[in-house]
């Protein structure tokens, strides 16, 4: 009896803030296999709510012993992505020292102003380092705080690593940086002189940090006779427009969305104004090493509250709009009934759900004031560019009420939804491509539905 050939495939983990996922794509970067799971958050030492390290950890080891046990596939190679400004410190030994801080804790203002003093005031930082001020979404000034306030502990790390590089090192046993997790506002990169900012050498950090990486490069598993090479990690949001870099020539903007909505303009390298630094644009770097100009929205995460907040007041279930689809009349009568009020993010928070007659109205509503918040975010970017195409992609590409409200926004726009709903995923592999798979790139990678402005 003839045995029939293993698959050849990448695993890719896509570590995100609320799923962690394993992916099995094979060489034609279709996905064979696939998995998602939940942890439990646990408490750092001020009793703030931080990923658990440990069960991530065991997680992933578990999941490779599951594949590793399944006849049908060979792994070739593994790569991360995760979301950004989480960094793990490790002893000597590879150990962490802390827990793995939430990147929403709260940061000492004193603190984050004295650093911004020593180099020119808030405004001058921020230009150079391309970050909006974020306090701990600033990954680099997590560093600044451990050193001021831990000073012992600080002295015991030997490593310092962004989180998709941590991941990676666990399989690897390299310590290594790599350019889009640096690029990610995180207050550690000079973009003017391309190279870390002054503070990260004049505060020593610079020599706890490992050395940087390009994003393609690949290593050996520290398990002996292991036939796989392991990639260095990724960004999630930069590894997301991988596939559209690799596919799309003509200047487009690409919406990725999950807890954050983050828009791309790779074709936008204008030096940033402070208005737009203001209002959270900021430059990532891609993984060719180029600025991409950026502007983030916290929209998935609003969306998970408002949504539960309309189901509670309802009495129904959240999961009921996941399907809810283009009510023109509903939007048609909002617009006389409901004042339209400024355009952020938090707009529809501050809506008294009574005025709405059902849950279906109050949703409307709400991806309304959702949809005129990622006009407003979008549109920072365009600014005047020949910019012709708009991709979405991620959770709300598939939420067809959001597509359409969003595409009649962009009425000189085209606005497509990406189907290849795993960008991260997908780009995370293709930007390893070269090391394990001997197949040409395919070139229907993305598909795209257009949604039309309705009215």
């Amino acid at each position: 009896m003839l045995t029939k050939n293993p698959l050849p495939v990448i695993a890719i983990f896509d570590v995100g803030k609320t799923n962690k996922k394993l992916f099995l794509f094979d060489e034609q970067y279709r996905i064979v296999f696939e998995r998602s799971a939940r942890f439990l958050e646990t408490l750092d030492e001020d009793g703030d709510v931080c990923e658990n390290l440990e069960s991530l950890r065991l997680s992933i080891f578990d999941s490779l012993h599951e594949i590793f046990r399944m006849p049908q596939f060979e792994v070739k190679a593994i790569n991360f992505s995760s979301y950004g400004a989480s960094l793990v410190y490790l002893d000597s030994y590879g150990r962490p020292l802390t827990p793995l801080y939430n990147y929403l804790k709260e940061y000492p203002e004193v603190m984050m102003k004295d650093l911004h003093l020593q180099y020119g005031g808030g405004e001058r930082f921020s230009q150079q380092t391309a970050s909006p001020i974020l306090g701990s979404l600033n990954a680099g000034l997590q560093i600044y705080r451990l050193q001021q306030e831990k000073k012992d502990l600080y002295k015991d790390i030997a490593h310092i690593l962004h989180l998709p590089q941590y991941l990676s090192f666990l399989l690897s046993g390299t310590y290594y940086s790599e350019l889009t997790s640096i690029g990610c506002h995180t207050a550690l990169w000079d973009f003017e002189k391309k190279e870390y900012h002054a503070w990260v050498k004049d505060h020593g950090i610079v020599e706890k940090l490992a050395p940087i990486c390009s994003s393609d490069a690949v290593f050996s598993s520290t398990f002996p006779g292991s036939p796989y090479v392991v990639g260095t990690g990724l960004h999630d949001s930069s590894a997301a427009l991988i596939p559209y870099l690799l596919n799309f020539q003509e200047p487009f903007i690409l919406i990725s969305t999950g807890t954050w909505s983050i828009s791309f303009n790779p074709f936008n390298h204008d030096v940033l104004t402070l208005d737009e630094l203001n209002q959270d644009c900021l430059f990532y770097l891609s993984y060719q090493g180029k600025p991409v100009k950026a502007s983030r929205l916290f929209a998935g995460y609003e969306h998970d509250l408002q949504t539960k907040r309309i189901a509670e007041y309802f009495h129904c279930s959240a999961a009921k709009f996941r399907n809810l689809g283009l009510n023109q009349s509903i939007v048609n009568t909002l617009k006389i009934k409901i004042s339209q009020k400024s355009a952020g993010l938090k707009t529809f928070a501050a809506r008294d759900l009574s005025q709405f007659e059902n849950e279906e109205e109050a949703y409307h509503q709400f991806i309304m004031d959702l949809t005129d918040a990622q006009f407003l975010s979008t549109q920072l970017l365009i600014n005047g560019q020949p910019i012709h195409r708009i991709f979405v992609d991620g959770g709300f590409s598939k939420n067809s009420l959001y597509m359409n409200l969003l595409a009649d926004k962009f009425p000189e726009q085209e606005v497509y939804a990406a189907s290849m709903a795993q960008a991260t995923a997908l780009g995370t592999a293709l930007a390893i491509h070269q090391h394990w798979n001997q197949q040409p790139l395919p070139n229907n990678l993305i598909e795209l539905k257009f949604f039309a402005s309705w009215r």
